[in-house]
């Protein structure tokens, strides 16, 4: 296949392919007059290639994993380190979506005057609520009264 045919199945712009044969996350082969001629499997490779990113990987990641050839070799100490990654984003992200939803139902006259959403601001300010922050302990400790029903 060329390039062309690959961006049309794949819906890639061949900007990206070029990248990715640049990054040896993919190969080609010059056919005659320069151009790239791409083996079947290349459509493996590039599903491959967007699991690996939907599931946080870096292509320097993605490019550990793959042999010369092509064959995955799966590190699986990373694939559970970045699992543990997610599991600690997913907690944070629902950390913070109680939060938003008491502070949405919170029957306080103003937000100011309710103690969880300040001590949720007090949080964000100091940098605890940020992507890769453990939950703050005061967001752990009231996250049963953060919890909607």
């Amino acid at each position: 296949m060329d390039i062309s045919e690959v961006a049309k199945r794949t819906g890639l712009p061949a900007s990206t392919l070029r990248f990715y044969e640049k990054k040896e996350l993919i190969s080609a082969t010059r056919a005659a007059g320069g151009w790239r001629h791409f083996a079947p499997d290349v459509l493996d490779q590039l599903a491959l290639i967007a699991l690996g990113q939907a599931g946080g990987l870096s292509l320097d990641e993605i490019h550990a994993m793959l042999s010369p050839d092509g064959a995955v070799q799966v590190d699986r100490k990373m694939l559970s380190a970045k699992a543990d990654e997610i599991d600690a984003t997913i907690k944070r992200l629902r950390t913070m979506s109680q939060g938003l939803r008491h502070a949405a139902a919170c029957p306080a006259a103003h937000h100011a005057q309710c103690p969880t959403f300040q001590r949720l601001l007090k949080a964000a300010a100091a940098g605890r609520l940020k992507p890769g922050a453990a939950a703050p302990k005061v967001v752990k400790r009231h996250a049963k009264s953060l919890q909607l029903s």
